[in-house]
């Protein structure tokens, strides 16, 4: 009798847990590139950079949180960078790998199981997530719910050409950080920008953002937050803007 009671108290519990993962508003989507290089002769790098997704997986799932991955072609997506930190204890204990190497479709993804979606950065998603009109939906769809966006660095390049369902582009009128022109043209990454489809500061600009970096922040680790969406330029608050992506969802906002 004992043992049948045992049983049915497991039975209740994983069941409940199992409801629970199915709850709209208790997942987040991470947004990732497929990406290898930049297409060019000298293939440039262009993988997802793992500083900028590990870290805020991290956060995520040690709050509570289920966490899906979704990219233009689905499966495997691509990190530069070898594991430190965080980033090596999120991927030997946390699943972080797996899921990123069955990364879901566009056509996969349910945006109202999702109260968050975020984007690191890593040159890729200029290329493929930023031209993705399905992906670019399922963030529109997810933020009009009254979801939580969160870049970092390049990732805002995964918003910048987001619209709404009246037309407006997500980030009119928002303050959204992500890299500036000055650091694009000034590095030799992509030949001093010569090989990227944008510059992020002018396409956000464009798109009636206010652009925030390191040339308009007093702190460039600043997380920049305005209404539902969080952003940072620099690598080290990735997990930063993850938390704070947390709290306002805790705030119901």
């Amino acid at each position: 009798m004992r043992l049948f009671t045992v049983i049915l108290c497991l039975l209740v519990f994983f069941s409940a847990a199992s409801v629970a993962a199915e709850q709209p508003g208790k997942k987040v989507l991470i947004v990732a590139s497929n990406k290898m290089d930049m297409g060019d002769a000298e293939k440039h790098e262009a993988r997802n950079d793992l500083f900028e997704f590990a870290p805020p997986y991290h956060v995520f799932v040690s709050h509570g949180y289920e966490v899906d991955f979704v990219s233009p072609k689905g499966g495997e997506v691509p990190f530069m960078r070898d594991p430190l930190g965080i980033a090596s204890y999120t991927i030997k204990y946390e699943n972080f790998q797996q899921k990123a190497s069955n990364s879901l479709t566009p056509a996969e993804v349910k945006p109202e199981q999702y109260w968050a979606v975020f984007s690191g950065g890593g040159y890729g998603v200029m290329f493929d997530v930023a031209q993705n009109v399905e992906i670019q939906s399922i963030i529109a769809k997810i933020y009009e719910a009254g979801g939580i966006v969160g870049v970092g660095g390049h990732g805002a390049a995964s918003i910048a050409n987001v619209k709404l369902a009246g037309g407006d582009y997500l980030v009119k009128g928002k303050k959204v950080a992500g890299f500036p022109d000055s650091t694009e043209l000034d590095k030799p990454w992509a030949k001093h920008g010569t090989l990227l489809p944008f510059l992020i500061e002018s396409r956000l600009r464009e798109n009636g953002a206010l652009a925030q970096n390191k040339d308009t922040l007093a702190d460039k680790h600043e997380v920049v937050i305005d209404q539902s969406i969080v952003s940072t330029m620099f690598l080290p608050s990735a997990a930063l803007v993850a938390k704070e992506m947390i709290l306002l969802h805790q705030q119901g906002k």
